[in-house]
């Protein structure tokens, strides 16, 4: 089972102030860009406050049923009564950082972005992120955060199969399982691994299914080949839409969304089962980062504040997610219990791949992935 030690080593807008106010209402000197920590307000409370007078804060790529986030937004409005512009909720962390770029200068510029932990360290490189430390940040492992404070890692889970027990009699347990005849036309990825960070996460477990490795990829892109010859693998992005539908009976995905779905569908002809595959143990976190020149600077800070509070680390973890603050929060009492009873069982310890070997499987699916499946 995957324990709280385990985790601590495993992705129109308001005009904002000049300067930042401190708690007595005195100019701290530094823009709200500029902040690197809640300090640089004077206080929680001043950083608030500055969030509150520009008043909305733009998201992008945060599905509603995507580790809860759907819960946490609404929470987030309730407690500083600030509008969240949530932006094409189905994007790909590529997408993201396209927005980024192309939107540079824009009030519609996303302000925030969760992105898959390959993509937090290429927008990073690339200077694209601003530097801040949350509160919380001497709580968050140093293994799963950026030393600079550009990005951190938020929540995370295991590469599963979820799948529709209603319509596959036997449903496969392991990525060998996957090959067999009796699943042809019925097995999907959540998105194209070249842009989104699940993918990317079941390609990399079906290597290491497939005597691969961190440091090698290039097995899982075999693997996806061989099911696509084979006829089981279908290019068809899996949605909740397509569950539903049964137009993806058995998708590879995190466990904690293919759990939200096993819930979602109760009482709606979908009997969605989930299974980590014993030959493919794969973690991964996904990352928070703030845009350079985020529209709204102190609500994007506020934003990461609250997602790094014990409140909104509890809303990640009643989604099935692992969040980050988890071990820490289980120290001191803060965990929600009943919610760390309903994670997916797992067994072994997670390891997780380097800064470079994760840039070595980026470049290797860039190049290769199109060519595998063609």
């Amino acid at each position: 089972m995957l324990g709280a030690a385990v985790l601590t080593t495993l992705s129109a807008c308001g005009a904002a102030p000049d300067q930042p106010a401190g708690a007595d209402g005195a100019q701290t000197g530094k823009k709200p860009g500029a902040a690197v920590s809640a300090a640089d307000f004077g206080s929680l409370e001043a950083l608030t406050a500055a969030a509150q007078k520009e008043g909305q804060l733009n998201v992008i790529a945060l599905p509603p049923d995507w580790a809860n986030y759907g819960e946490i937004i609404k929470a987030f409005e309730a407690k500083y009564k600030i509008k969240v512009n949530s932006e094409n909720p189905d994007a790909s962390s590529a997408d993201e950082i396209a927005a980024v770029k192309s939107r540079k200068g824009q009030t519609r510029a996303p302000d925030v972005l969760d992105l898959g932990i390959a993509f937090a360290r290429s927008g990073a490189s690339e200077n694209l992120f601003a530097p801040y430390r949350v509160t919380a940040w001497d709580k968050i492992p140093d293994t799963q955060k950026d030393p600079e404070g550009r990005w951190y890692n938020d929540y995370g889970g295991y590469v599963s199969i979820g799948c529709d027990a209603a319509r596959i009699p036997t449903c496969p347990q392991t990525f060998a399982d996957l090959l067999k005849p009796e699943y042809k036309g019925k097995v999907a990825l959540n998105g194209n691994p070249t842009k989104s960070g699940s993918a990317f996460g079941g390609v990399y477990a079906a290597a290491l299914a497939n005597q691969g490795s961190f440091a090698d990829i290039q097995p899982g892109i075999d693997f996806f080949g061989r099911l696509k010859k084979s006829g089981n693998f279908i290019p068809v992005e899996s949605t909740p839409a397509t569950v539903e539908k049964g137009e993806t009976p058995i998708s590879i995905d995190w466990d904690y969304l293919n759990a939200g779905y096993a819930e979602q569908f109760k009482g709606k002809g979908v009997d969605w089962k989930v299974a980590v595959p014993t030959d493919g143990v794969f973690a991964q976190f996904y990352s928070q980062a703030i845009n350079k020149e985020a529209p709204n600077p102190a609500a994007a800070r506020l934003w990461m504040e609250f997602l790094y509070s014990a409140e909104g680390q509890n809303l990640w973890l009643k989604g099935h997610a692992r969040p980050v603050l988890l071990p820490a929060m289980t120290q001191d009492g803060t965990a929600d219990k009943d919610a760390v009873t309903q994670l997916p069982q797992v067994q072994g310890t997670p390891a997780f791949p380097a800064s470079a070997e994760l840039d070595q499987a980026k470049a290797a699916l860039a190049e290769k992935w199109d060519k595998a499946l063609s």
